[in-house]
């Protein structure tokens, strides 16, 4: 075999593994795990305005970069939810390591079984079915004012208020931003 062809091969098993390693899934995930670049990641806290006051959910926190990155670099508290066991024990060590283990939590479940109301802000990037699944849940448990950020993927019907576009290492990202809206009040006659 050529040097050339050993060096292609080589290249070839590189990216597979690479791919695996950022791109993988565990059973009863409805998305792989892709690591949200740290331009994105700064970006999407930008967007959603986070401060010292807020309380970062982040849906899918993965290796917990998003949530850490709050903490560290925003001031904010955070927890995020993961439902690979692996990836709440590397985020866990992630954050100690950032030193930022006292201002922020993991924990393994399952998305839709989490309290969201202690957020202020919740961040996702999984799909547009998901998305759109979260809508109502969003809507139940989220206080007015409460900012969602989603990486890439919208939520049907309900426009973002505002879009940024970016592009990292030759990818395009696109990260939107929602604010919760106040509840209609109930009139008078119709409350119970």
């Amino acid at each position: 075999m050529t040097g050339r062809r050993r060096a292609c091969r080589l290249a070839i098993l590189v990216g597979v593994v690479l791919v695996g390693a950022v791109a993988c899934s565990y059973p009863g995930a409805d998305v792989p795990y892709v690591q949200t670049p740290h331009e994105v990641v700064a970006e999407m806290l930008r967007l959603a305005g986070v401060g010292r006051d807020d309380v970062v959910y982040d849906l899918g926190s993965g290796d917990g970069r998003l949530v850490i990155a709050a903490a560290r670099d925003f001031g904010a508290r955070g927890a995020g939810v993961e439902i690979d066991p692996k990836l709440v024990a590397l985020s866990i060590e992630n954050a100690r390591r950032a030193g930022v283990g006292d201002r922020v939590t993991f924990r393994e479940g399952d998305l839709f079984q989490t309290d969201l109301s202690p957020a202020t802000v919740v961040t996702l990037y999984l799909s547009p079915e998901l998305n759109l699944r979260l809508r109502p849940k969003f809507e139940r448990e989220l206080w007015a004012g409460a900012r969602i950020v989603s990486h890439d993927y919208g939520m049907g019907d309900w426009a973002p208020e505002r879009t940024v576009r970016m592009e990292v290492r030759g990818r395009v990202s696109y990260i939107h931003l929602w604010t919760v809206p106040p509840t209609p009040a109930i009139p008078s006659h119709l409350a119970r």
